[in-house]
């Protein structure tokens, strides 16, 4: 393992590649009256979105705030890994790593590591603090390149070794989208060495959640199975990255307006937004994530994450029961892309936490910072009670 201190830094090349690619782009014919969502990204909102991008974002104004932390980055186990890791303070914070999905990046949690590392610093309990450490998934910004066959099961086993790296045997591990099955995962496999595991998309490994009815909720859940969203918001994006990655990779790695369209989609269609994504999202944060995919040249690392995951059934590490035998929460946002019912999650893991919240979406770092800070605070309270005494 070679971790290194590790600062950001994008070359003006890489920067002036970007701003003629982003003026001399050319644009799509549009239906008539296709302004709506319907379709895809209307026009008018794209063409202004990238104005914006070309004419008065300023990337190195956010390379700073990035750099406020501190990284690391280095091989481990053949892998190129990068971290944003920032040690708490408090008596005795409590190793926490916190995983991203897609179009999500490292970056989403920027609300909330300080907040989870100097809770004094927000009115909040110095006990609470937590060492916060968010890697990018392997492929994708500053963990690239990656080679094939590294999914999220794998990524467990290098978020363990990361850790250790990093002078931590035993910590917690919260993730979403991807990054929840990557927290599942080490809640499986890797039980032993974690505190808890938290999820905000409930990532339960081995259950049927495909063919969950109406009557599989209990009373005061069936509002969630009845808002939830079309299989068609989840399969356009699924199905491309699992079977075809690099035939996508090409088109979007070439072209930063169809990286910002395809991506800007799942920000719209999964956040609780009410079809107006910059409800959640300011053109910066949507620009920034677009920007740093498109910028380290991870297109590609990125969708091929999905096949390297999920063109293999999931296979179990042992027969114990639950499956997720660390003590696990999932806190359940109301615009999440997938609902369970809490019977079924209590079947399949060590259910120790169960919220249910009053809004947000998919990506819950972003939309709702505060909701899920309090969450995990509350989470970890007893575990860590629990890890002292071991």
């Amino acid at each position: 393992m070679t971790l290194e201190p590790f600062q950001i830094k994008i070359g003006q090349d890489r920067l002036d590649l970007l701003g003629e690619r982003l003026r001399s782009a050319v644009w799509a014919d549009e239906a008539a009256g296709g302004e709506g969502w319907g379709y895809g990204v209307p026009g008018g909102y794209l063409r202004d979105l990238v104005r914006y991008w070309r004419d008065e974002y300023d990337w190195q104004d956010h390379e700073a705030a990035m750099n406020r932390w501190p990284h690391v980055r280095g091989e481990i186990d053949g892998v190129t890994v990068h971290a944003l890791y920032e040690r708490g303070s408090g008596p005795a914070p409590l190793p926490l790593v916190l995983s991203h999905g897609w179009p999500w990046t490292f970056w989403d949690f920027a609300k909330v590591i300080e907040p989870l590392a100097h809770p004094e610093r927000f009115g909040g309990d110095p006990d609470d603090a937590f060492d916060v450490v968010v890697p990018s998934l392997p492929g994708s910004v500053f963990s690239a390149p990656s080679p094939s066959g590294v999914g999220w099961r794998r990524t467990a086993g290098l978020w363990v070794n990361l850790m250790a790296e990093l002078g931590y045997e035993r910590f917690g591990a919260h993730g979403g989208d991807s990054g929840a099955f990557v927290t599942a995962q080490l809640a499986h496999e890797f039980a032993d060495r974690l505190i808890g595991a938290h999820l905000t998309y409930p990532a339960l490994l081995g259950a049927d959640t495909a063919s969950l009815r109406r009557e599989d909720f209990a009373p005061d859940e069936v509002g969630y199975f009845d808002a939830r969203r079309s299989p068609q918001a989840n399969l356009t994006h699924f199905l491309t990255h699992t079977l075809e990655p690099q035939t996508l990779a090409w088109a979007m790695q070439d072209s930063p307006v169809g990286l910002a369209a395809w991506m800007v989609q799942r920000r719209q269609a999964w956040s609780d937004c009410d079809g107006e994504v910059e409800r959640r999202f300011s053109r910066d944060e949507l620009i920034t994530s677009f920007a740093l995919y498109w910028l380290t040249g991870t297109v590609g690392g990125s969708l091929r994450f999905y096949a390297d995951s999920f063109r293999l059934p999931w296979t179990a590490s042992h027969d114990r029961q639950p499956a997720l035998e660390a003590p696990t929460g999932i806190a359940v946002f109301p615009r999440e892309l997938t609902h369970v019912p809490r019977a079924l999650a209590e079947q399949h893991a060590n259910l120790v936490h169960w919220t249910r919240m009053p809004g947000g979406g998919h990506f819950a770092p972003a939309e709702e910072p505060g909701l899920l800070v309090d969450d995990l605070r509350a989470f970890f309270r007893p575990l860590r009670e629990l890890d002292r005494a071991r």
